[in-house]
């Protein structure tokens, strides 16, 4: 893939997601990888109806240089640790969505209780504890807390997806919302009856080896 290629890429994400209600102004963040070296993400502090393809940043996710004027988004580290820890993920999107966030501030992890969320997530929805946004240390908790599972809670902070292509990473930010939501309605009437784990489980390699198929189709 081509840098203007992958920016046209984010950018489009980015205004979808603002469109879809995921995210507000310039908060949330989007990145793709390009290859074993280079990612491209968000600006800093740009809102997503202003940007442009030429102020997606391109940026080394080993050294964190970047090319070009514009500063990448602040949580730029999280999505590299990101991409280093995971080789087989090729797109990251950081949302402050509010039924995910409003989970993720009761600090309350999301056991499987539907069956896309097992598929298309993982076995759970963990929240990771509350560090600093932008540090090493809440990049650090992202991973361990994302470790087999696209989707993870960031405490008093928002959720972040993630997906082997920007396509997938989209469908796990609708999800998580989907499922946040059911989770909190679920609670008002007593709780919600949760998928065996080791179905969870099940499901969701089901999910990543049929993709995985149909993708190379």
């Amino acid at each position: 893939m081509k840098p203007g290629e992958a920016k046209d890429m984010v950018l489009e994400a980015g205004k979808r997601l603002l469109k879809e209600g995921l995210v507000t102004r310039s908060w949330g963040n989007v990145s793709l990888r390009l290859d074993k070296r280079w990612m491209v993400v968000t600006p800093s502090g740009k809102r997503y109806e202003e940007l442009l393809p030429e102020q997606m940043v391109l940026v080394d996710y080993h050294t964190m240089e970047y090319e070009g004027v514009f500063k990448p988004t602040s949580e730029a580290s999280m999505h590299a640790a990101i991409f280093r820890a995971r080789p087989e993920i090729g797109a990251v999107i950081h949302t402050h969505q509010v039924y995910a966030t409003t989970v993720a501030v009761a600090g309350k992890e999301v056991p499987a209780i539907v069956d896309d969320q097992a598929q298309i997530l993982g076995p759970s929805i963990k929240v990771t504890r509350y560090q600093r946004s932008n540090s090493d240390e809440l990049a650090g908790e992202v991973v361990a807390n994302l470790a087999g599972r696209n989707a993870v809670l960031i405490a008093n902070h928002g959720a972040v997806c993630v997906g082997r292509n920007m396509d997938e990473a989209f469908v796990a930010a609708q999800i998580l919302e989907k499922t946040c939501q059911v989770f909190m309605g679920a609670a008002m009437l007593g709780g919600a009856q949760l998928i065996n784990a080791e179905e969870a489980s099940r499901l969701h390699q089901e999910y990543l080896t049929d993709y995985s198929r149909r993708a190379e189709e």
